[in-house]
């Protein structure tokens, strides 16, 4: 069973996940908010496996309610799903800094939405893709962070080469192939990177690595998956 917390100030919006997640036998709806604040709250209190978290909201933005999710450690096993009416902005690059695990507009399929819910409970990442396309289009413009980046120093030779690849929006398996060892050990590489780096997830380990000028995304370059998990 997935514990689904639905955080968002348009009533009749947490009324339509209200009844499409009530349909699902193994999911949970534990509770709603209409503002970040409330939300932040009812997180504490009922410790949901998947918070579905509005962007603009009263009192307190969902950016800042994901980021105070994030930062508590007995909130460790909360993953934030964020969900806007808005097409790729300032509002993607903050969510996934402040330590959000996917980003779906709100025009998503309800099939989607499920499978996403999903995907985020067992811990991996997930982007819509329009979301992802447009993501390294913005990255291509921007010159790299540096002042906000974590020290790539901290990474092993390995460790730099599958985070670069990560980014690309290989698979697993992808990586493995292409640095010729085992998925294991692909998974194995990329696992201690997010540790160091301190990366709540594979979605974070990306958002670095262009951040920190480790990889420069090419002219046309896109990402061919949605998911970025695997």
């Amino acid at each position: 069973m997935i514990r689904v917390a639905l955080v968002d100030d348009q009533a009749l919006m947490r009324a339509g996940f209200r009844a499409l997640l009530d349909a699902e036998d193994d999911l949970e709806v534990v509770g709603e908010a209409a503002d970040g604040q409330q939300g932040l709250a009812l997180v504490r209190a009922q410790r949901p496996d998947v918070a579905l978290v509005d962007v603009q909201m009263p009192v307190m933005s969902g950016i800042e309610a994901t980021r105070r999710i994030a930062a508590d450690p007995e909130l460790s096993g909360v993953r934030v799903l964020i969900l806007t009416n808005y097409g790729l902005d300032e509002y993607v690059f903050e969510a996934l800094r402040a330590g959000a695990s996917g980003f779906l507009l709100k025009d998503t399929e309800p099939a989607d939405l499920l499978q996403a819910i999903e995907v985020v409970a067992r811990g991996e990442a997930l982007l819509s893709p329009s979301v992802t396309r447009t993501l390294i289009g913005e990255f291509v413009a921007r010159p790299p962070d540096r002042a906000t980046a974590p020290g790539l120093e901290c990474l092993t030779r390995r460790e730099r080469e599958v985070t670069a690849l990560a980014a690309r929006g290989l698979t697993n398996e992808e990586i493995a192939a292409h640095m010729v060892v085992s998925p294991f050990t692909a998974k194995t590489h990329i696992s201690r990177a997010m540790t160091k780096l301190g990366a709540r997830d594979r979605a974070q380990l990306v958002v670095f690595a262009y951040e920190s000028g480790l990889v420069t995304a090419r002219g046309g370059t896109q990402w061919r998956r949605a998911k970025i998990g695997e």
